[in-house]
């Protein structure tokens, strides 16, 4: 038991060491996004079934005006802010119209806090909950720029409008790569409810909350719009190609893909004499897959011949699934003993072996998120790095001496155990 003890947290202290070697120190790619103001745009559900009065004695429509007003005084000077209701206006029962039931209650921009209440204050429960076209029109409403942006849908119950499925609405989103973030607020939700709000923020990386009191729907919602007004590292889209002669080139940076189930996807990265290459790859399961699946990242030289790789598998429910690999590019001389300058092409492979249920929409593909790091290699053949991750006669050579030296010590210990008994 005590030896694996002592196994584990060898492992354990193997991989939080190489965690943090896979940590990008700067990239040219990804930077923060400080730029341009961040734009957020507040989602209100304003059906028929907020009228219900379970929160705090209140109905939630009222619930949801006051706590609208609290955040409105705290939304930060340099946010630009939006409103969209959806089953704000048609109060009937003919669903084509029920369905186009959205709009733009107040435009996304500068912030005037009288009239953002103002509009607020006119909104009475009235028809349906059409969540997908909420949630286009919103995509549209915050289109345009680089800036960070985020929608926050606050609503009582599920989408009344299938078969355009908020979830895939989402998904279709998020491969634009706008780098748009969805969160969802469930006002007293039900199973259903919570299942599709949670597909939806786990669609674009966003966050689920269910929220039983007024206090937590405007805590939580000054929580999301002061988040958006923090830089965050925006990945730089690229796509990957089917082989590496054709891949794109990328530098030190933060990049998102999509890939769909069972491909793989080739990026090209020079590496110079002198350096290492860090790359990690992180991939979402955001549906539903079947159990048994894994990711991996490989690295090649441009001729095939395999450099390292890093994989990892999974087994049941696992959100992201990540891995990652380490490649130190050695300083060598020519034939005149002149140092070599030129950088190598490495050949990064990403491949998964996910599969899903045959109801499942396999399009667009899963997220992807590339981080590439290029910093200065070994200097010393005693860094740990300069053996790689498993390669070369460097690791055979420790294996063989370290089971000689275990091998001559258990036979000591053998023969000293043995001499013992005989002698009592």
């Amino acid at each position: 038991m005590i030896t694996r003890k002592w196994v584990a947290a060898g492992a354990c202290g193997l991989l939080a060491t190489l965690a943090v070697g896979l940590l990008p120190a700067t990239a040219s790619a990804g930077e923060p996004v400080s730029k341009e103001p961040p734009k957020v745009e507040l989602v209100l559900d304003v059906s028929g079934s907020m009228r219900a009065t379970d929160i705090d004695g209140q109905s939630r429509m009222s619930a949801a005006k006051q706590a609208f007003n609290e955040v409105l005084d705290a939304v930060p000077d340099e946010v630009r802010l939006g409103i969209r209701t959806l089953g704000a206006t048609y109060p009937g029962d003919d669903r084509n119209v029920g369905c186009k039931d959205t709009k733009a209650l107040y435009p996304v921009g500068p912030l005037n806090r009288t009239e953002a209440k103002a509009a607020v204050a006119t909104l009475a429960p009235t028809g349906w909950t059409p969540i997908g076209p909420a949630l286009l029109g919103a995509a549209d409403d915050l289109r345009g720029g680089d800036a960070t942006r985020r929608i926050v849908l606050i609503t009582d119950g599920e989408d009344t409008c299938a078969p355009l499925d908020p979830c895939e609405v989402a998904r279709d989103i998020a491969a634009q790569g706008i780098h748009l973030t969805i969160d969802t607020l469930g006002l007293v939700p039900d199973a259903k409810t919570r299942d599709q709000l949670v597909c939806i923020a786990e669609a674009t990386g966003g966050t689920y909350t269910s929220v039983q009191h007024k206090d937590e729907l405007s805590g939580r919602v000054r929580q999301l719009v002061d988040r958006a007004a923090a830089p965050v590292v925006t990945p730089v889209a690229a796509q990957g190609a089917k082989e590496c002669q054709s891949a794109p080139k990328l530098g030190a940076g933060l990049y998102s893909d999509r890939e769909t189930f069972g491909e793989h996807r080739w990026y090209k990265v020079d590496v110079k004499p002198g350096q290492e290459l860090r790359a990690s790859v992180s991939l979402a399961a955001d549906r539903a897959v079947n159990n048994d699946y894994g990711v991996m990242l490989r690295a090649s030289t441009v001729h095939g011949r395999e450099i390292v790789r890093g994989s990892e598998a999974g087994d049941g429910r696992t959100d992201l699934i990540s891995t990652g690999l380490r490649y130190p590019k050695a300083v060598l001389d020519d034939a005149d003993g002149n140092a070599e300058t030129a950088p190598e092409t490495v050949c990064l492979q990403v491949s998964n072996s996910f599969s899903a249920p045959a109801s499942v929409k396999t399009t667009p593909g899963m997220p992807v998120e590339l981080t590439i790091d290029l910093v200065d290699g070994p200097h010393h053949a005693s860094d740990a790095a300069a053996f790689g991750l498993g390669r070369g006669w460097w690791l055979l050579g420790v294996l063989v001496l370290a089971g000689l030296v275990a091998g001559l010590v258990w036979g000591w210990i053998s023969r000293w155990r043995i001499s013992v008994w005989r002698t009592n």
